[in-house]
């Protein structure tokens, strides 16, 4: 079959369109959430979710319970949704094993179940090999990447962030949605996050402009907070105020620089409760492009929970004392970092 894009996908399924099988290929967490929420949403009713969408991973070894799954009809609702994740660990299987498991798929899409959207998930798959070539021959193949060229990443990440912004009924002055691309490195979740941000900073005048962008997000090409968890986590507070002292050099504003902190704080504390052995798995769960979502691991094991809460307790009365205006907010950003890293 041909392969379409994420969007082509949405619109397809707006019109109604038959889908009864599909494969999300790439590796783009947003664009795969979002493609899992509209299925779900068009062929199964709220109603009828708990027993009419269900979840097996290829890398646990459960490819024959989604395909029985996949072929008994649901409870109380005229159509299914199975989710098949991680299917290129198929391909590493040892030879019999991944024989028996592309011969149930074959097997499967003789007679696929009319009531039945299955959708498989990569994110790469070797067109070469035997796998690769069933699921692009017999499956609706979806791109969920933004690709590997940076030009087109940015050019993707812009015009999603037009949609996004009119989602969040704001629009963007010429140029900012360009430069929000820019800041982010084209993290389409992060671009989501800021653009609600700016929404609710820019309020009634229901414009972002490029001051605001400037203002309100922190550049992640300058630097990345996830090096500061590593050095909180060590309490190496000397190296820790070095940090600080670059992005105020730099010229991130204190304020900005408190919130990806405690972004990054939250999103520890919910990795500390994700059951995951890497990033890959850990990503769609968090929100976050795979190799944060391992930094977020990392640290999670490195910082006791009970002092992330504590740091979070800490970052709002910094946040308290740089609003008011009232106090050198160098000093104030000293004395939290100097605070979390004890």
């Amino acid at each position: 079959m041909p392969r379409v894009r994420a969007e082509e996908l949405l619109a397809r399924l707006k019109k109604g369109a038959p889908v009864p099988a599909l494969l999300l290929l790439g590796d783009e967490p947003y664009l795969r959430d979002a493609c899992r929420t509209e299925l779900i949403q068009t062929y199964v009713a709220e109603a009828s979710r708990t027993w009419a969408v269900s979840r097996y991973s290829a890398e646990r070894g459960e490819t024959q319970g989604a395909l029985e799954q996949a072929q008994t009809m649901p409870m109380l609702s005229p159509h299914q949704v199975v989710f098949l994740e991680d299917a290129e660990t198929i391909e590493e299987l040892p030879e019999k094993k991944r024989d028996a498991a592309v011969e149930q798929l074959e097997n499967y899409f003789q007679n696929p179940a009319p009531f039945t959207v299955l959708v498989l998930e990569a994110a790469k798959l070797d067109q070469r090999m035997r796998l690769g070539k069933l699921l692009a021959e017999k499956t609706l193949v979806v791109e969920v990447g933004l690709g590997d060229n940076l030009e087109q990443r940015q050019a993707a990440a812009v015009e999603l962030a037009r949609v996004m912004a009119k989602d969040e009924g704001v629009a963007f002055e010429k140029g900012a949605a360009e430069d929000l691309a820019e800041v982010v490195s084209a993290d389409l979740q992060r671009l989501k996050t800021e653009i609600s941000k700016l929404a609710t900073y820019a309020g009634a005048r229901k414009q972002i402009r490029r001051e605001d962008v400037a203002a309100m997000v922190i550049s992640e090409k300058t630097t990345t907070v996830w090096e500061l968890a590593n050095l909180l986590g060590n309490r190496q507070a000397r190296t820790a105020l070095d940090f600080l002292e670059r992005l105020l050099r730099e010229g991130e504003q204190p304020l900005q620089i408190l919130g990806a902190i405690t972004w990054m704080y939250r999103k520890i504390i919910e990795a500390s409760e994700v059951r995951a052995a890497n990033g890959w798995q850990a990503a769609r769960t968090l929100g976050m492009r795979p190799e944060q979502a391992e930094l977020a691991l990392q640290a999670a094991r490195k910082i006791p929970k009970a002092k992330l809460l504590a740091g979070l307790r800490s970052l709002q009365f910094a946040d308290d004392r740089l609003k008011r205006g009232s106090e050198d907010a160098r000093a104030v950003m000293e004395f939290l970092l100097a605070s979390l890293a004890t």
